[in-house]
């Protein structure tokens, strides 16, 4: 009997297809591709976006044939009818591969790390936890945002330094890690351009808060830079995007399993956000706390943030052999003075005078004052019972009206209690399925 014989390629059958012996069918035409406004239609409606049908739409977003109009109706459609995992992972790997992607030299795989915040009043963390984590051995390239809603944000307040640039290249950004072991960026036209659009479009179309493009957002700009660990750092309480810790609980669960649907070990932490950060809300005023913080002094919910982050990343990467460990070694960096040199290093490299930022990150409180912007006026309100200021307000406005001087002063509450210690911010760690952390 004869051997049954596979065929292999010809010039007719070039894939080597084997042939069962009936007829021959032609193969299934490619689905069509799906208008934007059919799109938009179906999602509107509560209908599953393909992956195909997402790609569409961001490869419409970048190449400008998507009006702005339409853009906003998706985003409405997504806010009001959400996303499942599937959706959510394809909308997050159309956003990252809508640009380049940055690769790193195969030494430095286990060093890069990063941290992302989704926003709150006076949160300055990354300022103080990148520069942190460099002095820790490790290689971060944060890509941040700006400010959306009422949160200030992260370049927002780098920019307040005069002479940075958050501006950088793929080959610049590997030049900063090289030299100083951390660098502070935005989105370039090279990197995750479509979520640059859609990140703009969500701050005036009222979809901020929608879990899915939160989730898409965050994770597209962190899988671009091909990192060992990620920790998010997910903000609730009466000053965040999520007033409920149930929903920030949501967020956070998304965030790690989509993560590890995309090769990415996601950590994320509930931190809560019913008052500012520390002690100071404005650009300027946020860079001078964050120094403060890298002089080992500062406020202790924001000084134990950091460490808990940061030692969160250590360990998730294997820098560290416990969390307590790793947070250990932020706190150390801090006190030492190696995290506020990395600062320094950072600020001169990203475009800042040597001698500013040299003189920043030495000088006392009130020299660095001197050194950075300021406003016109400042306003001190008075406590009612003893006189002494307990707020001063900076401003380029007009004065405070009386309403807005009474609403302040309504926010102040005295008590004859005992001083206490504040409790942390930081509630609980999410972290990712354990295969994720292989």
């Amino acid at each position: 009997m004869a051997t049954p014989v596979t065929p292999g390629p010809s010039a007719l059958n070039p894939v080597g297809d084997l042939w069962s012996g009936g007829p021959q069918c032609p193969p299934d035409p490619p689905p069509e591709t799906k208008q934007l406004p059919e799109l938009i239609r179906l999602k509107r409606d509560g209908g599953r976006l393909s992956e195909r049908d997402i790609r569409s739409f961001v490869r419409a977003v970048v190449d400008g044939s998507a009006q702005g109009a339409q853009i906003g109706a998706m985003l409405m459609a997504i806010r009001l009818q959400g996303m499942d995992l599937e959706e959510t992972v394809a909308l997050t790997q159309a956003l990252a591969n809508s640009g380049q992607r940055l690769e790193w030299p195969e030494a430095w795989h286990q060093q890069l790390v990063d941290k992302h915040s989704t926003g709150g009043v006076g949160d300055k963390v990354s300022l103080v936890l990148a520069p942190a984590l460099a002095a820790c051995g490790c290689k971060v390239p944060m890509i941040s945002g700006r400010g959306l809603g009422h949160t200030g944000g992260t370049l927002d307040k780098l920019e307040s330094i005069p002479g940075f640039t958050v501006i950088q290249s793929p080959e610049q950004m590997q030049g900063l890690l090289e030299k100083v072991g951390c660098c502070i960026v935005g989105q370039s036209k090279e990197l995750v351009p479509a979520d640059g659009i859609l990140y703009e479009a969500r701050d005036v179309t009222a979809t901020v808060d929608s879990l899915p493009l939160i989730t898409a957002s965050i994770l597209s700009k962190k899988v671009v830079e091909s990192l060992s660990a990620l920790v998010v750092d997910v903000k609730f309480g009466g000053a965040a995007v999520f007033p409920r810790q149930a929903e920030a609980r949501e967020l956070a669960r998304a965030l790690v399993s989509v993560g590890a649907g995309l090769g990415l070990r996601v950590a994320a932490a509930l931190t809560a956000m019913d008052h500012p950060l520390g002690r100071s809300v404005g650009h300027t005023l946020e860079v001078e706390e964050a120094l403060l913080c890298m002089d080992g002094a500062g406020p202790p919910d924001l000084r134990d943030v950091v460490i808990r982050l940061g030692g969160a990343l250590l360990w998730l990467n294997g820098l560290a052999e416990a969390q307590a460990e790793g947070a250990a070694r932020v706190a150390a960096a801090l006190d030492d003075g190696s995290a506020r040199d990395r600062f320094e290093r950072m600020l001169a490299t990203q475009g800042v005078d040597p001698g500013l930022a040299r003189a920043l990150c030495s000088g006392t409180p009130a020299q660095r004052r001197q050194l950075l912007p300021r406003a016109r006026e400042q306003e001190e309100l008075l406590a009612p019972t003893d006189g002494s200021p307990w707020l001063r307000v900076h401003l380029d406005a007009p004065a405070l009206s009386d309403p807005q001087r009474r609403a302040l002063q309504g926010a102040l509450v005295l008590s004859d209690r005992e001083p206490f210690t504040a409790p942390s911010p930081f509630s609980e760690l999410i972290l990712p399925p354990t295969d994720a952390q292989q």
